[in-house]
């Protein structure tokens, strides 16, 4: 069959939109017609050619329909309404059998863009073409390993299920999680993107006394303070010093959750100066070259006083766990989402929308292939 998708073909490019061929589903895999696709900063880190081989077909947060399965699949059918999740939980792994899928063995070819059993299904122009995070949620339609995808209740809007996919629960479980903050800590957030500004509702779920949720667009503070921030800071500085006030007996946060598009030493330094004695500095945010150094810490100070460095992928979650955990939250009004909503745009607006993100404008954007059915 053929399906239009959104594809970065070299480093620094716009996305291009193209109809491509996508080969029937095989074993264990399924087809998905995606209805809406999340705009996240690390697909804006694809356009640099870092993160995976170009051409890719963009997109690794979204949801759908199950349209048709392949031989074996017996997790899900025709039907269906799912999530996607990056990091895929095939059940059986020392990392999915230990409770930590997120690590999934499963996902070693999701880098290059290939299925688990490192071939492709989408064929372009010049070849064989991957698909990001073995999803590709940037195409109308896409095959993926059954283990990519979480069944999800069918009355809750798809368009509410994209958010879970990857930004929700990696910002949620990086506080409940990896964080693990005690009721009455202090808590730092550092950056109001999609990661951080869902990290702020991990942490007051989790208790946390006071939730510092820092972010120069002093635009996203309402909506921080709306989703539980207790103070906000335009600096790490100003963070700093009010976490010392709050929490003097660490003389700092007792956990800093560093969740931002870019994170650079001097972020990662700031942040490790911020949090007292005792306390937690979890890496949740990325760098736009994913092999640069950007932790240097002065280790003695670390051992003095006892601070740990924790990093995290995916919020340290548990996808077939984690996702209809969130979903329960949010039925119950324990976790706004639709709020994260800033805009909704077509497939061929795509480029708009990672300039609305790049630019602030956005806290989510959100790609709607078509009404769901």
């Amino acid at each position: 069959m053929k399906t239009r998708a959104a594809v970065m073909t070299a480093p620094g490019k716009d996305w291009e939109i193209t109809e491509l061929e996508l080969a029937p589903p095989q074993a264990g895999e399924v087809l998905v017609r995606f209805t809406h696709a999340g705009l996240c900063f690390s697909d804006e880190h694809v356009r640099t050619g870092n993160m995976a081989p170009l051409p890719i077909i963009g997109g690794h947060e979204g949801s759908g329909i199950v349209e048709a399965v392949g031989e074996g699949v017996s997790k899900l059918a025709p039907g269906d309404h799912v999530a996607a999740s990056f990091k895929p939980s095939c059940g059986h792994c020392r990392w999915c059998a230990s409770g930590r899928s997120n690590l999934c063995d499963a996902a070693a070819f999701g880098p290059e863009g290939k299925l688990p059993d490192g071939t492709y299904r989408f064929t372009g122009p010049d070849g064989p073409i991957g698909a990001n995070c073995s999803l590709g949620t940037f195409a109308e339609h896409s095959v993926v390993s059954q283990d990519s995808l979480v069944r999800v209740d069918p009355d809750i809007p798809l368009s509410v299920v994209a958010l879970v996919s990857c930004g929700v629960l990696t910002g949620w479980g990086a506080a409940v999680y990896a964080a693990d903050p005690e009721p009455g800590d202090t808590v730092i957030v550092v950056g109001a993107g999609g990661v951080g500004i869902n990290a702020v509702q991990g942490a007051r779920l989790s208790g946390a006394g006071s939730v510092i949720l820092v972010d120069p667009n002093e635009a996203k503070h309402a909506l921080a303070r709306d989703l539980g921030a207790s103070h906000v800071c335009r600096t790490l500085d100003e963070a700093a010093a009010l976490a010392a006030d709050l929490n003097p007996s660490a003389g700092g946060a007792d956990s800093t959750l560093v969740c931002t598009g870019e994170t650079t030493a001097d972020i990662v330094r700031a942040a490790f100066e911020a949090t007292g004695k005792g306390g937690t500095i979890v890496l949740a945010g990325m760098t736009e070259d994913v092999h640069a150094i950007n932790v240097q810490l002065p280790g003695t100070q670390l051992v003095f006083a006892e601070k740990r460095l924790q990093g995290t992928i995916f919020g340290s979650c548990s996808p077939i766990r984690d996702v209809p955990r969130v979903l329960s939250l949010y039925r119950q009004g324990l976790i706004k989402l639709d709020e994260l909503v800033s805009r909704t745009y077509s497939l061929d607006e795509i480029n708009q929308g990672f300039e609305d993100l790049r630019s602030g404008r956005n806290l989510r954007g959100v790609v709607a292939h078509g009404p769901a059915q």
